[in-house]
This record gives structure tokens, C-alpha cells and sequence, in this order.
């Protein structure tokens, strides 16, 4: 449902002011076309990037001293509480659009631990970067690494653009596709994961989130979006106050100002949750390791 047309850039934008319509995913230019609001700030998103998610603001993340690439306010294509390294993907555009050569980049995002310590989550993203941004193509895994023993899981996603071993997918491998997943957050127990899977097209309003989640005691993995409403882009804030077993979005349409929030189960059923509020849980850690990584 995701409606498609050619931008050229975005505003940038400090977290919290409203968000907007110019959220096109080029990254040739840097000149922002002047656009309608895509949704009203409001004290809820206020909340998500001044005052943390509830009563989880351990997990809000710092700036990495080894993410030399990036400034410290981070931008977002959906200007989410949770960005995805953009500002990592626009400086390493930018360098082999200069250099004319063809590269393949990798950035390793923080560690998001569990309450219990047992498990720490963590992404790593790799871009196959062409000269002409359009060309480029964004993909990732994500881990789960259990603290004690060493031993490494992977999370995978079967949305449209994710890069999943298990599931043939050519949508995923055409040129200009973004898959990227990071953790989110956990629940309070440690017994489930969120992560963002953020998705889009370069050089198009194409994009979207959605929630991947793994239940540790039922070892099952769901990915999940707004389903059976109307909407042209979804954001993932976390999970749900109101139904804790449940993740929260806030969906709608482009040129829209009323972006409702909606709550999503583990099977897709979705309601209208107005007045909810996200929760995220876990403590973001910085790794030396963290951050860009070349190969060339």
C-alpha cells in the first residue's frame, strides 16, 4: 500500500519537531522539497525522544565514540524514536558516489541487553554501495548472543525486502532495497525480543516499519505490521501500556495529519489504541566494536 513518488531529499530534522512528507529515501542531494506535515507532533512523541519510552529510559541510546561517521543527533527516514545509522548510510553514499568505485560497508549496531543480562541483541548491517545511490542495496542480520556460553542465534524477518536464508525472496535482492533490522527492545522479563525492521526503496516515499518478535520460551519468531486498515506508512514505538503482549505503531497516509495509534497482537490482529503509550526495556551498551566497519 505504500505510495510511490520521487523526492529528492528531506529536511533535516531534530527528533521531536513534527515529521514530514519529504522522507524520500535519496541519498543524492541534499536540497529538501518543501512538503506537508506527514503528522502532528504531540506529547507522545515529545515523550519518545525527550523523556525516554515509560519506564524503560535506560535503553534510549548514546552516541557511539566509534561511529566516526555520524553526528550526535541522529536522523531517521520516518523520523523514529528508534533510527535506523542514516546518518552512516548518507556519508557512505556520499563517499563512493565521490570515489566512483563500487564498495561493500558494514556497520555493527550497539548492544541492547536483556533485564536479566542473560542475552545481548545486536545487528549487523551491510550495504553493497554503487555510485548511483538508486543502485545501492542495504541489507542485515540480527544476533542474539548468549552472554555466558558465546553461543549466537539469528533473527530474520519475512517481510517484503528482508534478507531471510530460509525464504526465496527476489524482492530483496533488486537494486535500491532496504532491509534493516535493530533491536528494540525487550520485555520485562527477558522472555521476548521487539526489533525494528525498517523497510524502503532509495529514491522513493516507499518506506515502513515493522515488529519482529521472538518468543525465547516458545522459540518462534512473528513479524508483524498494521493489518486490514489504510495506511502508507507505519512506525514501530515499541510496546504496547495498555496490552503489554502487544506492539504499538503509529500508521497512516501521507499528507495526513491524524496518524492514529494502533496495537498489533502476535497475529496481526489489529485494533485503534488511542491514548497508549509505547514501553521499551533493556540497556543499550557501546561496544569498541560498534559502528562503521569498511571492506574494500
Amino acid at each position: 500500500m505504500l505510495q510511490r513518488f520521487l523526492l529528492f531529499g528531506w529536511p533535516t530534522m531534530r527528533l521531536g519537531q513534527p515529521l514530514w512528507c519529504a522522507l524520500c529515501l535519496s541519498i543524492l542531494g541534499a536540497t529538501a522539497l518543501g512538503t506537508p506535515a506527514l503528522a502532528q507532533a504531540d506529547s507522545l512523541t515529545e515523550a519518545l525522544v525527550t523523556q525516554g519510552l515509560g519506564e524503560a529510559t535506560e535503553s534510549q541510546p548514546q552516541p557511539s565514540d566509534a561511529a566516526m561517521m555520524e553526528s550526535p543527533v541522529q536522523i531517521d527516514p520516518l523520523n523514529s524514536p528508534h533510527p535506523v545509522p542514516w546518518n552512516w548510510v548518507l556519508a557512505t553514499q556520499a563517499e563512493v558516489t565521490a570515489s566512483g568505485v563500487p564498495s561493500v560497508r558494514y556497520y555493527r549496531s550497539q548492544s541492547l541487553m536483556s533485564p536479566d543480562g542473560e542475552y545481548a541483541a545486536y545487528s549487523r548491517i551491510q550495504m553493497q554501495v554503487q555510485p548511483d545511490g538508486f543502485r545501492s542495496r542495504i541489507s542485515s542480520t540480527m544476533f542474539l548472543e548468549n552472554v555466558k556460553t558465546g553461543d549466537l542465534r539469528v533473527i530474520t524477518a519475512t517481510s517484503p525486502l528482508s534478507d531471510n536464508p530460509f525464504l526465496e525472496n527476489e524482492a530483496a535482492d533488486m537494486p535500491g532495497a532496504i532491509a534493516i533490522l535493530i533491536p528494540v527492545s525487550w520485555s520485562p522479563s527477558g522472555d521476548r525480543i521487539l526489533a525494528r525492521e525498517f523497510e524502503g526503496i532509495f529514491n522513493t516515499s516507499d518506506a515502513s516499519d515493522y515488529a519482529v518478535v521472538w518468543d525465547r520460551t516458545r522459540d518462534r519468531t512473528s513479524t508483524l505490521a498494521p493489518s486490514r486498515i489504510e495506511y502508507s506508512n507505519a512506525i514501530l514505538l515499541g510496546w504496547s501500556q495498555r496490552s503489554p503482549e502487544q506492539v504499538l505503531f503509529r500508521a497512516g497516509t501521507l499528507g495526513d495529519p491524524n496518524w492514529p495509534l494502533w496495537a498489533v497482537d502476535t497475529r496481526g490482529q489489529t485494533t485503534l489504541s488511542p491514548n497508549d503509550k509505547p514501553l521499551v526495556h533493556g540497556t543499550v551498551v557501546n561496544n569498541v566494536w560498534a559502528g562503521p566497519q569498511a571492506y574494500r
